[in-house]
């Protein structure tokens, strides 16, 4: 009896407990909350998606415009270098230009010197003066161009040499010499100047030479009717001069 009583207990128990189990409610999923958590989160990759694309922009843009003002600064620099080299290219013309001017010069100094001394002898007026300080003044000035070729120098020793000697019988080389200098170094106003003074001497040696010089500054300036005038002057003056056939040839 006991033994059933024990059973009907045992029974009671366990149906208490499965009632209990049934009696609990079911789990529930917060779906609302679910997709509200999604939606936050595609909105932050969206918003952090955005921020990577604002600052690729911003450093394509400021590589851009490093990569412009680098176009700018080359651009610039080869500009400059051009004109360096093109400066560079008249400089070594001039340069050239003065040394064949220069010797045509040389070669004609031996026979102005000889000349001079035909003069002489035959004139007591128009020779060489006596002057030794004169004469090495003016041999120190021609000395700076065939010796040491300090043009600008030899300019300044001329012109300091009229200066202290204005009547000396060197006067019209001297101009001769500094209208070849300045021919070189295209100062056309001054060389014009120095050969017009050395035509003004109708007995120097030089003015055949000085008036053909006159004929190339005008021709070089773009004036062919007084660079013909001078020619021809040459021509008529000077017929059988080495001059006057230079002169013939710029007249064809």
């Amino acid at each position: 009896m006991f033994s059933n009583l024990k059973r009907v207990i045992t029974l009671t128990l366990l149906a208490s407990a499965a009632g209990s189990v049934l009696a609990a409610p079911a789990p529930v999923s917060d779906l609302s909350g679910s997709n509200v958590a999604s939606t936050r989160s595609s909105e932050n990759e969206v918003q952090r998606l955005e921020r990577l694309l604002e600052n690729r922009n911003r450093v394509q843009l400021r590589m851009q415009q490093q990569v412009d003002e680098m176009a700018l600064e080359i651009s610039e620099l080869r500009g400059q270098l051009e004109k360096n080299n093109y400066e560079m290219q008249q400089m070594l013309k001039r340069q050239r230009e003065l040394f064949i001017e220069l010797d045509k010069v040389r070669a004609q100094v031996s026979s102005g010197a000889t000349q001079s001394q035909n003069n002489s002898s035959t004139s007591q007026k128009g020779t060489y003066s006596t002057n030794a300080n004169e004469q090495t003044a003016y041999q120190n000035a021609v000395d700076l161009i065939l010796k040491k070729r300090d043009y600008n120098g030899a300019i300044a020793a001329f012109q300091k040499f009229q200066k202290d000697y204005p009547d000396s019988t060197f006067t019209p080389n001297s101009h001769y010499w500094l209208g070849q200098l300045y021919f070189a170094k295209k100062q056309d106003k001054d060389a014009a100047k120095s050969f017009v003074a050395v035509v003004s001497h109708k007995d120097s040696n030089k003015r055949a030479d000085a008036l053909v010089k006159l004929g190339d500054i005008a021709s070089r300036n773009n004036n062919a009717a007084q660079a013909a005038k001078y020619y021809q002057q040459v021509v008529n003056e000077y017929p059988d001069s080495a001059s006057a056939k230079l002169a013939k040839k710029h007249l064809k």
